[in-house]
């Protein structure tokens, strides 16, 4: 092979259109993420974009919108309770998942119902 991919640049999750007010509160607000300016040749496009560490997580206007209930990013969580706690803090519910020995993991859907899942590892305690 010639090539190597190297890494993911972005993630790309689809909204309704004129949803990008939720966006920015879901996305920027509620998680955190920075919001960086799209090209000025796709802003007519709608959406909004925002980034975290070297990714960025883009969210696309999709006119026959229809939200992804499988498919999902995975984001890792440095201290996963107090994260859960902060959602709670804005009225957001998730659903635990713990059939990964070894992983804490949450799914939540976004402001258009596209699952996303949060996931810590944890230590598991030694056998004897």
């Amino acid at each position: 092979m010639t090539f190597t991919l190297t890494h993911i640049d972005h993630i790309q999750l689809a909204a309704p259109p004129n949803s990008e007010s939720k966006a920015r509160h879901f996305f920027g607000t509620v998680l955190g993420l920075t919001e960086v300016e799209k090209p000025e040749s796709l802003k007519k496009c709608g959406g909004v974009w925002f980034e975290f560490g070297c990714y960025q997580l883009h969210i696309g206007v999709e006119p026959a919108f229809s939200p992804a209930k499988k498919a999902h990013p995975g984001f890792h969580v440095k201290n996963l309770p107090e994260f859960k706690d902060h959602l709670t803090s804005f009225g957001i519910s998730f659903m635990e998942d713990k059939n990964i020995p070894g992983v804490e993991r949450i799914y939540v859907a976004d402001p258009f119902g596209n699952r996303m899942e949060f996931l810590e590892r944890v230590n598991l305690p030694f056998s004897n």
